[in-house]
């Protein structure tokens, strides 16, 4: 192919450079950051931040709808980086530039001399293939790598998780205040991360991440969105929103004893943070948050007067931070370390170096492998001087002596260490038992596997913490460390018992606080990706409890309820109740009893196939008495409504009079005499109104309560079947039975309660039937 003529080369050089000059111009006139803002040149910080402010609520993405939402508050927070800068502001305002149009006005880099080949690179049409950069790359991650490393280590420090792709534009706008976050954090021991969707879409899919760019932080495994405008401040703000809250105490001259004093109870060394500003620093925090399983940290702020006292106490010097470590000795500090430029590194080395006690408690086992390692390799060995002892004040002085000797006695092969008999007793029975020894005892082992095996030996005497004692622990230490074959005793010692497990709920309550702050941060500001599936838990478990609720409120109590029920003969109420077998948990209000009628479709669940041990108390009645009767019967038989084997049903003998006459023929010992001589007579026709029948569908029996009148004779309220002496008042009754005119109806069941009483203790006689008559048959309505 032959070489282009070189005129052409030279127009194609200028429209190049003429393109170049065009796109820079257009690139700085397209943005102000003064007419985004709507500020004016000369306007002061507070200006901008408050224009900011206002115009990033409206412009927000989630809240505003508007197509070119997005791209607006993108140039919003790019203009309040700048304008918020004194640096960029200036070299604005001087040069027209930003970060991103800078490259513009040098010379095209990808033009290469025109006799050289013709080449144009994608810088040259500012494309970019990739957005990502080394430190992108250096933070690159990958699913496995999340789950197996990131998650766990979220446990000792939080993560910042930023998601992008390869062709997402709108990260570009980002990238410098990302750099300049991730810096400033990393150096503080906060974890970075950076997850291109693009080729890991299960680690997207796992994190919920749905657009590019977006912000995660992650925190003990838990993941939580980012949903401010992407500034440094609001990054390191949100990094701090992610700690509990209770990491670092606050400490003055009034507290500072009983934050000390508190290592007994907690079992931590404690460390005292001095330092000239009034919130807690992002760095102590984060230090708090990695090492919060062995040391206790507190903050005394220099300049409060509320902090003079303790600042001379311990002489600090208040011109740079400081950093106390106390253990067993609240007076004097363990180590001190001092810098104006306190790093991460530097409090994580002190820290690591004390984190714990002198003679520290063996609360759990995970404490039990910190202190007491396996044995690995013999130049390695670690043996443990184990005190067995009590908290009763009768065994101060002797932890007093032992904890004085270990402080003489600082060797690294040798830690001290002691238990509680009574919180860990597996534990001592296991190493006592042998020697069938009490406490207080001390005893040197040495760990030979994880299983729990151990090599051990009691020293002899005991331990009273005399100086005869001392000098005896001393030769024995001494003779171990010449002939590791001085421990003669083996042993498999259990798992010990975590005395901090009483402290769970302590524990719950706390990482619940801090769950429903997270919910309200959430709610608050709107991510409602993140918060549906919370939302939609609390609103099923509403649905389900309201549903319940209501079911149990309008079910009916019957086991088998007809398929359809007439409307002349569905379920009557007296005063209305819970169903019959009282199977709801709320109580029944006052004078509540549920009445079902007796009719040819509920007689055979009623009665005929009752389940045994289970009995319908049945209300004889008219149409003319039924409401009557209906309220007096729910009155007498209400306190026996909350028994399970008691239904309630009333009989229409208007509807079914030949009903009772063939029950009471089934029965002769249920007819008196006199009443037998009455019906004797062809005319004679009985009134059954006010009768009360308890009848037992499976045993095929039923006891009978006859009405009296007790309005004038109170002698005369007793009923038939109470006892023998009672034909005379049966006679009285059913004289009175004939001159209805003189009876007031609701009169007639007084005292069902005493019979009711009666049937429950099952004294009343019982008429036993052959079988139970039919109910089908309907007397025709006058």
């Amino acid at each position: 192919m032959g070489a282009l003529p070189d005129p052409f080369l030279r127009r194609l050089f200028w429209l190049a450079a003429l393109l170049a000059l065009l796109d820079y111009a257009a690139a700085a006139s397209e943005f102000n950051p003064y007419r985004v803002l709507g500020v004016s040149t000369h306007a002061s910080q507070a200006e901008v931040k408050k224009a900011y402010k206002q115009l990033a609520r409206e412009w927000h993405p989630d809240k505003n709808k508007d197509p070119g939402a997005e791209d607006m508050f993108i140039k919003i927070t790019k203009s309040y980086e700048i304008l918020s800068n004194e640096e960029k502001r200036a070299n604005y305002d001087r040069f027209g530039q930003t970060d991103e149009n800078q490259h513009h006005g040098q010379a095209p880099q990808g033009f290469r001399h025109f006799h050289d080949n013709f080449y144009f690179d994608q810088s040259f049409f500012h494309f970019t293939r990739s957005t990502r950069d080394f430190t992108d790359s250096k933070h690159l991650l990958h699913h496995d790598h999340y789950m197996k490393e990131v998650v766990p280590d979220s446990f000792k420090r939080p993560y910042l998780i930023k998601m992008t792709s390869e062709w997402c534009f709108t990260c570009i706008h980002i990238e410098p205040i990302w750099k300049e976050t991730v810096q400033e954090l990393e150096a503080l021991g906060v974890g970075i991360g950076v997850v291109d969707i693009g080729y890991e879409k299960r680690l997207a899919s796992h994190l919920g991440a749905h657009r590019t760019p977006s912000i995660l932080g992650l925190i003990n495994g838990k993941v939580t969105y980012f949903n401010y405008a992407i500034s440094k401040e609001y990054l390191r703000q949100f990094v701090e929103s992610l700690l509990p809250q209770r990491l670092v105490e606050k400490v003055t001259d009034d507290t500072y004893l009983q934050f000390l004093n508190g290592w007994r109870e907690e079992n931590k060394p404690r460390v005292l943070l001095f330092d000239a500003v009034p919130s807690v620093p992002l760095l102590y925090k984060l230090s708090a948050f990695a090492h919060q399983d062995f040391v206790r940290f507190g903050y005394v702020d220099q300049g409060l007067t509320e902090t003079l006292r303790i600042l001379q106490q311990f002489n600090i010097n208040t011109y740079a931070p400081t950093m106390l470590l106390f253990k067993e000795n609240t007076e004097k500090p363990a180590d001190v370390i001092q810098s104006r430029g306190m790093k991460k590194q530097l409090i994580d080395e002190f820290v690591s170096n004390n984190r714990f006690l002198m003679v520290p408690r063996l609360v759990n086992q995970k404490l039990f492998d910190e202190l007491c390692p396996v044995k690995q390799f013999h130049r390695r060995r670690k043996y443990c001087v184990l005190l067995i002892t009590g908290e009763d004040e009768a065994f101060v002085p002797v932890n007093d002596a032992f904890f004085a000797f270990a402080s003489a006695n600082t060797k690294e092969v040798l830690r001290f260490t002691y238990v509680y008999q009574w919180q860990q007793q597996p534990l001592c029975d296991a190493l006592l038992k042998k020697e069938d020894m009490t406490p207080p005892q001390v005893i040197i082992l040495e760990r030979r596997s994880t299983t729990g095996k151990v090599l051990y030996r009691t020293v002899k005497g005991g331990w009273n913490g005399s100086d005869e004692d001392k000098h005896r622990l001393h030769e024995q230490l001494e003779l171990l460390q010449r002939d590791p074959s001085f421990l003669t005793y083996d042993a498999m010692l259990p798992e010990l018992n975590n005395e901090f497990a009483s402290m769970f709920i302590i524990q719950w309550a706390n990482a619940a606080y801090d769950y429903l702050s997270e919910m309200y941060f959430d709610f608050l500001h709107s991510n409602w990706r993140e918060m549906m599936p919370i939302v939609s838990l609390i609103f099923s478990a509403l649905f389900i409890l309201f549903g319940t609720v209501i079911i149990q409120a309008f079910s009916d109590s019957g086991e088998e309820k007809p398929a359809k029920q007439k409307a002349n003969e569905s379920p009557k109420t007296a005063e209305s109740s819970p169903n019959a077998e009282n199977t709801s948990s709320r109580p029944p209000k006052k004078n509540f009893v549920e009445v079902t009628e007796l009719t040819d479709v509920t007689y055979t669940s009623n009665l005929v196939r009752l389940r045994p041990g289970h009995i319908n108390v049945v209300l004889v009645l008219t149409d003319t008495s039924k409401q009557a009767l209906l309220k007096k019967f729910a009155k007498e038989v209400y306190s026996f409504s909350g028994s399970q084997t008691l239904h309630y049903s009333f009989l229409n003998v208007d509807k079914h009079s030949q009903w009772m006459d063939s029950l009471l023929e089934l029965a002769p010992s249920s007819r008196p005499r006199d009443e037998e001589e009455e019906e004797s007579t062809p005319s004679s026709k009985r009134d059954y109104t006010g009768y009360v029948l308890a009848l037992n569908g499976h045993k095929k029996y039923f006891c009978l309560f006859r009405p009296v009148f007790t309005g004038d004779e109170p002698d005369c309220s007793r009923s038939s079947d109470e006892d023998g002496g009672g034909s005379r008042a049966r006679s009285r009754g059913s004289s009175r039975q004939r001159s209805a005119s003189t009876r007031q109806i609701h009169h007639k069941l007084d005292h069902l309660s005493l019979w009711m009483e009666r049937l429950m203790e099952g004294t009343l006689p019982r008429h036993y039937v052959s079988d139970w008559p039919d109910l089908k048959t309907i007397s025709p309505q006058k």
